[in-house]
Formats: structure tokens, C-alpha cells, sequence
């Protein structure tokens, strides 16, 4: 069974459009957990207490197993939350939340404009985000002589290995977290390269590492 590839957002972004004068401000967060998600819908209404309305949307979970939810806010029932909803889910991201803030420019949308508008805003939001995935992950430490340490790094790279940490003592203590799938290959490898020399220890491992693409 092939495993469902669980996309989700690496950082908060904030992004800005104006329609007919009407700002549309999209901030958008990883949530791992529906409480995690009001809270930062909570967090935005606090920031922007004056806006006229706060449109969320969330998606908890990946694949078959998620949570959604939206909202419209005091909008026309339909459209600000389902079209923004709409659009998160399109996206293929999980644990992920957004706020579409909205200060009224005086001018009225009708209900074709709110659609598009807070369809546009998800849209410029989901633009700027930078993609993370959760997978399992196990980190090793070892610990590697000076002379090697240019050739670890390269191989490390070439594994797709994140460093946690590097310590330049007498010799060269690494910490690095890899995709479980690149594990078992990266020992090997670096046991060749350094004739056996070098023998990392498993200090960690994980189900659901954040792990950057």
C-alpha cells in the first residue's frame, strides 16, 4: 500500500490584497491539532481588532483521516469560508490553518466578488509557503577525524540529511536526522569512506518528523 505523502506548511505566512478598495489580509500556519488552530485564529483577531471580518479555514490531518472546518464570519452565507476552504484543501497540505482578515473599503463585492476575493486571497497565502513533510525520520551521532569531514559533508548532502548539530573538538561530532528510507544506505556509505572508521549510534527516532523538501 503505497503511504499517503503528508504535506504541510514549514513556517506562518502573511500575504495582502486589495480588491475595490477591500483589504484582504491571508495569514495562514501549520496547526497540528484543532486547538492549535483556534488558538491562532484567536491570535489573529487580537492582531487586527478593528477589521470587519475573520474568515478561518482549516484542515487537520492527511488523507481520509482529516478535520475541516470554515467559517464565513458574518460574510453572505458561502462565500468566504467554503471558497477558502476550497482552496486550502486543493492545495494538498494537512495541519494547516488560515485566517482571511478582511477591512471593508467602503465598496460591496456582491457575492461572485467575495467568492473570488477570498478564494484569491488563499491562493496568493498558499504562493509564498514553504512545504515541509511529516515522515519518520531516526538521527544518528557520530563522530568523524578532520581529514574526513569535507567528504561527510558531501555524502550527508547527497543522503539528504539534516545537521542538528557539529561539535569541533579533537574530532568532529555530527548530529543528523535522515529520512528513515536513507538510513540504512548513508551507513554503508560512510563506513566505505572511511574504511570502517567510523560507526554512527542511533540517538533518535521519530513517526512524524517536520522534515523541509
Amino acid at each position: 500500500m503505497e503511504q499517503i505523502q503528508r504535506l504541510i506548511p514549514l513556517e506562518a505566512v502573511e500575504t495582502e490584497i486589495l480588491v475595490v478598495n477591500s483589504r484582504f489580509i491571508a495569514n495562514l500556519a501549520p496547526a497540528a491539532s484543532v486547538e492549535q488552530a483556534r488558538e491562532f485564529v484567536a491570535e489573529i483577531k487580537k492582531r487586527h481588532p478593528a477589521a470587519t471580518h475573520h474568515v478561518p479555514a482549516f484542515v487537520i490531518g492527511h488523507g481520509n483521516s482529516t478535520i475541516t472546518h470554515s467559517s464565513d464570519d458574518g460574510e453572505p452565507s458561502g462565500t468566504a469560508g467554503r471558497p477558502a476552504l476550497a482552496v486550502l484543501q486543493g492545495s494538498g497540505l494537512g495541519n494547516v490553518v488560515v485566517v482571511v482578515t478582511r477591512y471593508f473599503g467602503g465598496t460591496k463585492l456582491g457575492t461572485g466578488g467575495l467568492v473570488k476575493a477570498y478564494g484569491d486571497a488563499v491562493r496568493e497565502v498558499l504562493n509564498q509557503v514553504k512545504v515541509a513533510e511529516l515522515l519518520p525520520t531516526t538521527t544518528l551521532m557520530f563522530v568523524t577525524p578532520y581529514r574526513l569531514y569535507d567528504q561527510v559533508v558531501r555524502l550527508m548532502e547527497a543522503h539528504f540529511g539534516l545537521v542538528l548539530s557539529t561539535d569541533f573538538l579533537e574530532e568532529v561530532t555530527i548530529t543528523v536526522r535522515f529520512k528513515d528510507e536513507e538510513v540504512q544506505t548513508f551507513i554503508n556509505d560512510l563506513s566505505n569512506l572511511s574504511a570502517g572508521q567510523v560507526e554512527p549510534i542511533t540517538v533518535g527516532q521519530n513517526p512524524e518528523s517536520v522534515f523541509p523538501r
